[in-house]
């Protein structure tokens, strides 16, 4: 059986985030970590002494934007960046030296939602060039990110970020990540699916889905009153969605549980399925 809506608190402010009861199942913040990392989520390298080099998806070729980047089995970083970036640049002039680095990510939610920022992580550690007996398997570590590959026209440099320290501050609360449990975890199953999903279930079940007010008890009532009703994140645990009134200005969050975490999107199907069900017989 499914677990009742779990709410979770509400926030007056774009800068606080709502937290999840004690109860609620949950990534391990390695795990959130390593997932924003091998997403494809906007994300800024800052190395002491040169500008920062900023990745977002739009951001023109050839700008000094990170093109893809994935996780080694040890746990290390790989970037490609263009050659003429500025941690390219000081990578390359460090030679055998380390650069301190570090990497924020910022998780924005796919569908428009108030309070669209779910979170932002921070790994630091130690920027080094990849090295030509290496290079071969980072590259294609970034190839089965990339498929399409790097543009051909702009010279490229692949960077190892050795992780020697992650933070994360989302949904679920802010916690540290030591780099040995950073190396362990793994993404979220659902993390390369999420936006599209998040996207159909907002303009296709969009009564479906403020239907699961059904499941919160004695907050239904509030719930069923509220102006905007959009899920605002999956993960292979259950979905979060997000009740707001007043332009914004008033919201809750609401955690709906799979009976069993799911591994793919096949089983994400069912579970919503039984999900909807579930509420539409309450």
């Amino acid at each position: 059986m499914f677990r009742p809506g779990i709410p979770l608190p509400g926030y007056d402010t774009e800068g606080d985030q709502p937290r999840p009861t004690e109860d609620a199942r949950q990534p391990t913040a390695a795990e959130r970590v390593r997932t924003l990392v091998e997403s494809s989520v906007s994300a800024s390298l800052t190395i002491p002494g040169a500008e920062a080099v900023e990745q977002t998806p739009q951001a023109p070729l050839g700008s000094g934007s990170p093109e893809a980047r994935a996780v080694t089995p040890d746990g290390d970083v790989i970037l490609l960046v263009p050659a003429a970036s500025p941690a390219a640049r000081a990578a390359a002039y460090a030679q055998d030296d380390d650069v301190t680095a570090v990497m924020e990510i910022t998780d924005v939610a796919p569908v428009s939602v108030p309070h669209r920022i779910r979170g932002r992580a921070w790994v630091a550690g130690w920027l080094t060039a990849v090295r030509n007996e290496e290079r071969a398997a980072c590259a294609q570590l970034i190839a089965e990110r990339q498929p399409e590959g790097p543009a051909p026209d702009v010279a490229w440099m692949l960077l190892r970020l050795e992780i020697g320290e992650a933070y994360v501050d989302d949904l679920w609360g802010a916690e540290h990540v030591e780099p040995d449990d950073f190396a362990s975890a793994a993404p979220d199953p659902l993390m390369r699916h999420e936006a599209e999903l998040l996207q159909h279930l907002a303009s296709s079940h969009a009564d479906q889905v403020r239907g699961l007010c059904s499941l919160l008890g004695e907050r239904d009532a509030v719930c069923g009153a509220r102006d905007e009703v959009v899920p605002l994140a999956l993960d292979r645990h259950g979905m979060r969605v997000r009740f707001c009134e007043g332009g914004g200005e008033r919201c809750f969050d609401a955690r709906f549980e799979f009976p069993e975490p799911v591994g793919d999107v096949i089983q994400l199907r069912r579970a919503m399925h039984a999900l909807f069900e579930a509420a539409s017989d309450t």
